[in-house]
This record gives C-alpha cells, sequence and structure tokens, in this order.
C-alpha cells in the first residue's frame, strides 16, 4: 500500500511526487519508457514570469527562487515585435509582458535580420531565461528517489477502483494500492478521472508545433532573445546553434502522441517571414506537443469535489516547466494540510471552481 500514487511521469507528476515523497511511501506511474516523454520535453522551455494568467504569474514568481538555487537558468531575454499597422497589439503584448521599446536600429543591432520594411515596433525585456528542463526534471527525480519513492514505466493506468482503504490502480499486468490518487498525466487527465469514477474538469488538449530552421543568413544566433510576435501568432527561440519556429497553434486535439502539421507550420512561418530579411528555405526538423488547458485557462490543482483522496495537479497549458515549483508546492501543501504560501491562489485553481 503506497500513501500517494502519482499518473504521470511529466514535469507535473514528477515535481509533485518530489514533494510529497518525504511524507510517505510514494510511486509514480508513466504509460512511457522515461520520464518527460510528452508536453514536458516538447517546450520552449522559457521561464518568462508574466506568461500566464493571474494565479499562473503568483506560481511562476514563486518558483524563481528554485530556479536560481538549483541553477536552472541561462540569459535569453524577450523581444515583442509588431508590424507598422498594430500599436495597439504592440502596447498591449508590452503592458503584458513588460520591456524597454526600441528604436529599428536598435533591435536591429540585437537581431540583425529583422526587416525595416514590415516591423514598426519592438521592445526587449531581460527578465526572460531559457530553462534547463532535462536537468530540472532530474533533479526532481533524485529528490524522490532519495526520500525512498519509486518509478514504474511503461505503465500504461487501464483500471481504477475504490476501495476502503484508498484505490487500487491496474496498469498493464500490476496491480497497485494507495491511499491517495493524484492525477498528474497531462492531455489524458479527465480519461484517468473516468477510470476512478471521478467528474471531468473540460481540460482540452491542444497542439502547439515546432519547426527547426538553420541559422538565419548563417549568423551566430546563440545571443538573440526569444522573439514574438505581439498577437503570439508565431515565435522564435534559439535551440543548440539553429533557430526553432512556431505557429503558436492551439488546435484542440484527442490525446495522443503529438505531432507538427505541416501545413500549420507553413501557416506559421508564413507569418514570421516578414519580419526578417532572411527566406526560410529548408526546415530540419519538426515536433508537436499537446498542452492541456481548462476552460478558463487556470490550472486545476486541489481533491475531487466528489473524493478528497483524488487529487487533480493538471491544465498546466503552456505554462507547466516554469510553474511547476510553485505548483507542486501548492499541492502538496494541500494534501499534507498545511497552510501554504501560495493560497492565494486556491479560488482560481480549485477544481471546485466548476461547480462539479
Amino acid at each position: 500500500m503506497f500513501d500517494f500514487l502519482v499518473i504521470g511521469g511529466g514535469m507535473a507528476g514528477i515535481s509533485t511526487a518530489a514533494r510529497l515523497a518525504p511524507l510517505g511511501n510514494t510511486l509514480v506511474l508513466e504509460m512511457e519508457s522515461g520520464l518527460g516523454y510528452h508536453a514536458s520535453g516538447r517546450s520552449a522551455a522559457l521561464y518568462e514570469a508574466q506568461y500566464g494568467e493571474p494565479s499562473t504569474v503568483v506560481m511562476n514568481l514563486w518558483g524563481r527562487r528554485f530556479f536560481e538555487e538549483n541553477d536552472l537558468l541561462s540569459p535569453r531575454g524577450f523581444m515583442v515585435l509588431a508590424p507598422k499597422d498594430d500599436p495597439d497589439g504592440f502596447r498591449e503584448a508590452v503592458n503584458t509582458f513588460g520591456g524597454t521599446e526600441l528604436s529599428f536600429q536598435e533591435a536591429q543591432n540585437v537581431v540583425p535580420i529583422l526587416n525595416p520594411d514590415h516591423l514598426g515596433f519592438a521592445a526587449l525585456s531581460n527578465e526572460a531565461y531559457d530553462i534547463d528542463t532535462d536537468r530540472m526534471l532530474q533533479l526532481f527525480a533524485k529528490t524522490l528517489r532519495s526520500s525512498g519513492g519509486e518509478f514504474r514505466f511503461n505503465s500504461k493506468v487501464n483500471a481504477i477502483t475504490r476501495t476502503d482503504s484508498g484505490w487500487q490502480i491496474s496498469a498493464g499486468d500490476q496491480v497497485f494500492e494507495s491511499k491517495i490518487l493524484i492525477n498528474a498525466a497531462g492531455a489524458w487527465v479527465d480519461q484517468i478521472a473516468a477510470l476512478a469514477g471521478q467528474p471531468p474538469m473540460g481540460i482540452i488538449p491542444k497542439r502547439r508545433s515546432m519547426a527547426r530552421i538553420p541559422p538565419p543568413g548563417g549568423h551566430d544566433v546563440s545571443s538573440w532573445p526569444m522573439l514574438m510576435d505581439a498577437r503570439e501568432a508565431w515565435y522564435a527561440k534559439p535551440d543548440a546553434g539553429k533557430l526553432i519556429v512556431s505557429p503558436a497553434d492551439e488546435d484542440p486535439q484527442e490525446p495522443h502522441d503529438a505531432w507538427a502539421d505541416d501545413m500549420v507550420l507553413a501557416e506559421g512561418i508564413a507569418r514570421y517571414q516578414p519580419f526578417v530579411t532572411e527566406e526560410v528555405t529548408r526546415v530540419e526538423s519538426s515536433w508537436a506537443g499537446l498542452r492541456s488547458f481548462a476552460p478558463d485557462k487556470n490550472l486545476v490543482l486541489g481533491p475531487s469535489t466528489t473524493d478528497p483522496n483524488f487529487f487533480w495537479v493538471a491544465g498546466q497549458g503552456g505554462y507547466g516547466i516554469q510553474s511547476a515549483p510553485g505548483y507542486s508546492q501548492y499541492a502538496a501543501d494541500l494534501i499534507a494540510g498545511r497552510s501554504s504560501e501560495l493560497s492565494e491562489i486556491e479560488p482560481s485553481v480549485t477544481p471546485a471552481r466548476f461547480g462539479l
């Protein structure tokens, strides 16, 4: 009998399990062969604290200390761009993300391929950082193991039964028992809830696609900031000496091992292209992940309204990496029945907000 059984080996599941392991016997079940296989391993991996709903921003800011103490951040920067005919979109983006407005020449000094015929507005924030997501996952995994926590890979959950003492979970040909069940299954969270006889949260997985292109014009892109259209119609980010370009798509999908749609990528690159002088002639690789959103885009953190021993850690959307230190601590505090420094987010993230 485990005290805590976490379904999902992505960032949400591993970070929450790491916080819970000192409190009792903890097991993580992951249907794939390793950690962070789906959305967690396909993230843009940027820490930009102002990105997300207000409750998410609270968690992002709270977790900054964790990232710094573990040396998980490296400078990147964040540049908002808008065409000449969209001053309103530019102002709204700068109000959200902050940054210093630049002249065209100042912006081009930072990113030399910007196109003066199209670009009308630019602002740069230095408060954006690359996150070492691989090391972050392994850090949480090490913390889990050091407290006696366990993993089971290739363990797709196929049945869940409520018992007098908690839950019985069947995964493959194995059966596990746990007092508390934590649903951190990413795009599959509502499917897990159905197996457990719990009301769904209406979580919608949405595809986000990426294309890796050669460094434009042969430039060294390593010091360039992340670039984002003011209306988030595309973004681009240096990655391993190349540039990744995303159409910032949010197409609803059924839970699956996602892949990029060539037409969607082409449309995104077409939106990126006018902002720069270097033509995209080749895509070296592409991929996609499913970012899972609750209807109001806030995370879902807390016990089921029908069973306090079924706990949601879901709906991370596009914020699940940078908010992980915060939401995992908040979840562990709730489960342990202790006060939380993040208690102010409770009305926005509780499953009860949906009236189920």
